[in-house]
């Protein structure tokens, strides 16, 4: 396939494709004329990629987990500690939307003088929706 045959099917820029190139991510297997090509593989390549960044993986990370034909060599701790961190992440924003969620259901004549609005406002001034142990805080705090 030429590059912009792989470029439309991943749905990526032709310039994405020659960063990755240059990069060592994929390989292209020769020219025609002026065009890049690649073996139909190099598109379960950039779906691995794709999977790879949408987990947060920097494209290093990515590069060590494909061998030098493309295929997966999984990093399992790696794996284990990024969905770890995804976990918090989520938890943080579930804690925050409860905030939020509150905020806007709060009886109080106003939201200065709701104690849960308060405690929510003082845990993100310190920085507390930051960290693991605080948003479990945060959570007891919205319930």
């Amino acid at each position: 396939m030429d590059i912009a045959e792989v470029a439309k099917r991943a749905g990526v820029p032709a310039s994405t494709l020659r960063f990755y190139e240059k990069r060592g991510l994929i390989a292209s297997v020769g020219r025609q004329g002026m065009r890049r090509r690649f073996a139909p593989a190099v598109l379960d390549q950039l779906a691995l990629i794709a999977l790879g960044q949408a987990a947060g993986l920097s494209l290093d990370e990515i590069s060590a987990m494909l061998s030098p034909n493309g295929g997966p060599v999984i990093d399992r701790q790696l794996l284990a500690a990024k969905a770890d961190e995804i976990d918090k992440t989520i938890s943080q924003l579930r804690a925050v939307s409860r905030g939020l969620r509150h905020a806007v259901a709060c009886p109080a004549p106003s939201h200065a003088e709701c104690p849960t609005f308060r405690r929510l406002l003082k845990a993100a001034a310190s920085g507390a929706l930051d960290s693991r142990r605080h948003s479990k805080e945060i959570k007891r705090t919205v319930k």
